[in-house]
């Protein structure tokens, strides 16, 4: 799902209409019912309900909104009241002409004077507050009435339902925001994000996106951003043939691990096989053996020649060519350590086997300060090569610090694919997916009780595990890995918590992920967070 500025959002209405003969009523009586379908499905309870409206059209998608919950309440002996904060002379267009369809008379505050009086105080009791009073056009800061009005909001705690992006915010921020911002306990905006949607923290419930009306065509984003969603990789997660076998499914041949550090690449293993690989192979050092192979009996094992440390000897290599022939992938890196030998037989598999490869953890640590041998592809190979770094590791690779990782991460992956013609997979809040052409896509699953040893293993697997099932849809399948890498993770942390979540918890969750997202890439509203 693309994510488009505020300005990208004006054109798109625009176009809607003048190109593809939407009424602009349309779309706000489509806007203003999806809110309404919102409240009706989710706050049932609600016995009064309190509509705050500006005078542009966010203000009209509430006097929509009121509408529609007036025709369905008000058998229900429930009350609907719309609060609005202009005199209504200054309406124009479509919200002038949905404010002349409100059922009953709003309640009309021309100044912070009245907002406090008697009359509408006793207004403002309910069981639910909709802030309809600014939306995207709005560049902070506010001020005066509207100011007041949020405040109540603010200091209320009554549920809010932000109809487009909560008031006082400003859309095409990337970043956390300050300043007078209405809190929202949910969220529900039209078409397409804008950036603050999805990086900027305006709610602790669901964002929530909904049709209106626009076509497809009509959607254009100079940003080359995206929102995950479950529909991105919907036929990759379908119902399998009847007739299927193991081989089908692939073969993902995992290098790594050393003495001390066997869990890392059994994880993998098992995360490859969990998201659905048809066989997994875990090559590690000789040492390591016996730990990989007490883990699952589901994963078939290798052991390789080892250095006094216990970690893999660069003699493997030829091992390991013999092991990838007939392998659909390869993930390397997980536990392998930064033995300097091991690291160069790190890097020579890296840069000479021409299979579809996930490069991770101490696998991407050995080419710290030689990226230059880092390439998806060169005049001797074009292999899909995908990289999974954390803020640390990415740091590594770029030479600089990982607070200057942080401040940019779009700009540093983005920069990082273009040049080394591979998927950058940085991990972290807001796990960032980038092509080599720069394309991005953001992903909204996941918890802070992932911060845990080993998650990054499971993605590694996973990864690996989605790219051997469909090796013609590579993008798709990093994609899928990622997404339901964080799903299974909240899955988890809703049975036990972020304090107690561990890595192998994970793959408890994934048949649970595996089967929200199924049923999410099919719903009519694309939701996150909550």
């Amino acid at each position: 799902m693309k994510i488009v500025t505020a300005a990208e959002m004006r054109a798109i209405d625009r176009a809607t209409s003048e190109r593809f003969g939407v009424p602009s009523l349309t779309l706000m009586e489509n806007a203003g019912a999806a809110v309404a379908e919102y409240v009706l499905t989710h706050y049932t309870s609600a016995q009064r309900i309190v509509i705050f409206c500006g005078k542009g059209n966010n203000g009209g998608d509430g006097f929509v909104a009121a509408r529609r919950l007036h025709e369905c309440l008000q058998a229900k002996e429930k009350r609907v009241q719309v609060i609005l904060l202009v005199d209504s002379a200054e309406l124009h267009g479509d919200a002038a002409i949905m404010f002349g369809k409100l059922p009953e008379a709003a309640i009309t505050v021309r100044s912070s004077e009245e907002l406090k009086s008697d009359r509408v105080r006793t207004a403002l009791q309910a069981d639910l507050y909709v802030d309809a009073i600014l939306g995207t056009g709005f560049k902070p800061p506010v001020s005066g009435l509207y100011a007041d009005a949020i405040a109540i909001m603010n200091t209320s705690q009554i549920p809010v339902i932000a109809v487009d992006i909560p008031s006082g915010a400003d859309s095409d921020a990337t970043g956390l925001q300050k300043g007078t911002i209405a809190r929202a306990d949910a969220i529900i905006t039209f078409t397409a994000p804008r950036p603050a949607h999805v990086f900027s923290a305006l709610t602790p419930g669901p964002t929530c996106v909904v049709g209106i009306g626009s076509p497809e065509e009509a959607i254009i984003s100079s940003l080359r951003l995206n929102v995950i969603t479950a529909r991105n990789f919907a036929p990759l997660i379908g119902p399998r043939a009847a007739e299927s076998n193991k081989g089908n499914y692939g073969h993902v041949l995992v290098v790594g691990g050393a003495l001390g550090k066997a869990g890392s690449v059994a994880m993998a293993g098992m995360a490859a096989l969990r998201s659905g690989a048809g066989l997994v192979t875990v090559a590690t050092a000789k040492s390591a053996l016996a730990t990989v192979a007490g883990f699952h009996p589901e994963v078939m094992t290798e052991a390789l020649a080892e250095t006094d440390a216990g970690t893999i000897s660069a003699s493997a290599q030829d091992r390991i060519d013999e092991l990838a022939n007939g392998k659909t992938i390869l993930a390397i890196g997980p536990g392998i350590s930064r033995d300097a030998q091991t690291s160069a037989l790190v890097r020579a598999l890296v840069t000479k086997l021409k299979l579809s490869m996930v490069v991770d953890a101490d696998g991407l640590n050995a080419f710290e300060g030689r990226t230059g041998e880092l390439n998806g592809k060169d005049k001797d190979k074009d292999r899909p090569l995908v990289i999974t770094p954390h803020p640390g590791e990415m740091a590594r690779l770029v030479g600089c610090s990982i607070a200057d990782v942080q401040k940019d991460r779009l700009g540093v992956a983005r920069g990082f694919a273009r040049e080394h013609q591979l998927i950058v997979v940085l991990k972290g809040h807001r796990t960032l997916v980038v092509r080599p052409d720069g394309e991005a896509w953001v992903n909204t699953t996941g918890n802070p009780g992932m911060s845990t040893g080993g998650t990054g293993d499971i993605l590694t697997g996973m990864v690996a595990g989605m790219i051997a099932q469909h090796p013609k849809d590579i993008l798709p399948a990093v994609i899928a890995a990622v997404h339901l890498h964080g799903l299974a993770g909240d899955v988890m942390c809703e049975r036990v918590g972020e304090h107690s979540l561990v890595a192998t918890d994970l793959l408890q969750g994934l048949p649970e992920a595996f089967r929200r997202s199924s049923k999410a890439a099919h719903e009519k509203l694309v939701c996150w967070g909550g």
